[in-house]
């Protein structure tokens, strides 16, 4: 009687430093990448220590690149890094990452150039729009395309969400997007905890995308890894 070995479907690592948005993230790679396994791992000190500092710090880009070799080592046949404010860790980590390592903002920004020259970022941490807005540079850059990178703080909207007040954070968020929208041919929300602000306003603001990474960016590695 002969016995065939189970087919084990690849694997990808989702690194998160928020834990409500492990959820999202579940539900997204299970219908952007049926054929392959999903399992999550967690540091919420990675971006604490972000916000703390002021600034990515060669310590947290070593952490994160532990964290990544961890994941490999645990099986990930890909990897993605949820959290745009450690873009530049996962920039510095990916020559050393022996299978495809992502950052989620990268689809979103690569789409933004495409849509328009004037393209608003709005976050609410300094630590996320700085880099969102340097990828969204580099990758008008790579396509050949102008851009004006028109950047906005949604100033402490971030602590309403840390102490639990959603409603003011969102309606902070909410008002950012009607200061923003009329300057901007597309918008660009840096930070997944946003996007439910955008259905607050969605009706008033002017006919323009307002783009948010997790679909957006699950979107494109789904087909980076089916190339």
């Amino acid at each position: 009687m002969s016995s065939s070995n189970p087919v084990i479907p690849p694997q990808i690592a989702m690194i998160h430093t928020v834990s409500g948005l492990i959820p999202l993230f579940d539900g997204l790679a299970k219908q952007h990448l049926p054929h392959w396994q999903g399992f999550n791992m967690l540091d919420e000190s990675l971006l604490r220590g972000t916000i703390r500092d002021g600034a990515l710090s060669q310590t947290t880009m070593w952490r994160l690149a532990q964290l990544v070799r961890s994941a490999v080592e645990a099986g990930a046949s890909a990897v993605v890094v949820t959290c745009s404010s450690l873009g530049l860790a996962v920039d510095a980590t990916k020559p050393f990452c022996p299978v495809p390592l992502f950052r989620i903002d990268e689809g979103m920004a690569q789409a933004a150039v495409t849509l328009g020259s004037r393209i608003g970022v709005l976050a609410t941490l300094r630590t996320t729009l700085d880099p969102t807005s340097d990828l969204i540079r580099r990758s008008a850059a790579q396509a050949d395309r102008p851009c004006t990178v028109i950047a906005e703080l949604a100033e402490g909207a971030f602590q309403k969400l840390g102490s639990g007040d959603t409603a003011g954070h969102d309606a902070m968020v909410a008002q950012s997007l009607r200061e923003l929208a009329p300057k901007a041919d597309v918008i660009v929300l840096a930070q997944a905890s946003m996007a439910r602000a955008l259905a607050l306003v969605q009706n008033e603001l002017p006919p323009l995308p307002v783009l948010t990474s997790p679909e957006i960016g699950m979107q494109h590695i789904a087909r980076q890894l089916s190339a």
